[in-house]
């Protein structure tokens, strides 16, 4: 008798860089910022949000909580940028994403199974390339992702070509930390 093969459509969690990264993420890199969650994950309180979903999975980028609130807080000061989880809204000059609080997470929110599900790589030849993906593009464009791979760095941007199919990494493979 053969197997039922389950598919494993539980999200995957990717933890960012920083806090002020994961504050860009979801407020700069947005038409309009998006909510953030906090919730406890493997033991420990983070802020969390779905940007993408990868073979009927959610992928979740998250950071850990450094300080409680009820926003999160993005803008720039002296030309720099800064993010601080505040009360309130007060200065109309920032970005806010709103802090929602989830007491327990559901099983289909929880961790999934590992499977080896992955974003197929699409090697670009230079940064040219890569800035071309967003032509015509109405919206605000993908954000540029950073990873160190071996002894290199790979930027790039998680990309669909069409909602059913296959999600691919398109990317160009750097010296050094830009």
């Amino acid at each position: 008798m053969e197997k039922l093969q389950v598919t494993d459509k539980l999200p995957r969690y990717i933890q960012v860089h920083s806090t002020l990264e994961f504050t860009r993420l979801v407020c700069a890199l947005e038409r309009a910022p998006r909510v953030s969650f906090l919730h406890d994950y493997l033991g420990k309180k983070i802020l969390s949000v779905q940007m993408d979903v990868l073979k009927e999975k959610p992928i979740v980028y998250y950071t850990h909580l450094e300080n409680h609130g009820h926003y999160l807080c993005y803008g720039l000061k002296g030309g720099k940028e800064e993010s601080k989880i505040v009360d309130t809204t007060s200065d109309a000059s920032k970005l806010y994403s709103p802090i929602v609080r989830i007491k327990s997470l559901p099983k289909t929110l929880q961790p999934g199974n590992g499977t080896l599900d992955r974003y197929q790589p699409i090697e670009l030849e230079d940064m040219s390339s890569l800035a071309k993906l967003t032509w015509g593009m109405e919206e605000i464009p993908f954000p540029l992702f950073l990873f160190p791979h071996n002894d290199k760095w790979l930027i790039g941007v998680f990309m669909n070509f069409n909602d059913e199919g296959t999600s691919y990494f398109c990317h160009v493979v750097l010296d050094s930390d830009p």
